[in-house]
């Protein structure tokens, strides 16, 4: 038994070993076809007058000349028509800057624009839609991940993991 008593008191003055260890594996596909979109941004009409030492005059349609003025932005269906202005020097030899600007914006569509369609706006992108094909993805029991490439618009993502934490 004296033998035994060293053996014993070690075994009772160590202390236990704390590790918690967690392993995961995990695997996953994700697939996905694009939808068709079109996107577009309809730009509006703008008219700009700036300047000095000049003399303008601008007839309105069916009306008397105005001196003086800068004419005014006529709209119809979402289009605007540019005022027909004229500039004079005001005095001979005097300095003048005179500026004018016009930007013709897009008309008022009639109906939403169809995808792969051009229509009237400035600024438009239009996608067309994805086509699955043979677009798959498969996990086996082993763990193994496959995916297959599927049309044009299409995605497929295969992933696996291992984590292994020990605390």
């Amino acid at each position: 038994m004296k033998r035994f008593l060293p053996l014993i008191l070690l075994t009772g003055f160590s202390s236990p070993v704390l590790a918690d260890i967690t392993h995961k594996l995990s695997s996953s596909v994700q697939l996905s076809v694009s939808s068709g979109a079109t996107q577009v941004e309809r730009i509006g009409t703008t008219y700009s007058v700036s300047g000095s030492g000049v003399d303008t005059t601008y007839t309105p349609s069916g009306g008397s000349a105005v001196t003086d003025g800068i004419g005014s932005l006529t709209v119809s269906s979402g289009v605007g028509a540019i005022p027909t202005l004229e500039a004079t020097q005001k005095t001979a030899g005097s300095a003048f800057s005179f500026s004018q600007t016009f930007t013709q914006g897009d008309a008022i569509s009639s109906s939403a624009p169809s995808t792969g369609a051009v229509s009237n706006f400035s600024n438009q992108t239009s996608t067309g839609s994805g086509t699955a094909g043979d677009l798959a993805g498969t996990i086996t029991t082993a763990g193994a991940v496959t995916v297959t490439a599927g049309g044009a618009g299409t995605v497929a993502t295969g992933q696996f993991v291992n984590e292994l934490t020990v605390n």
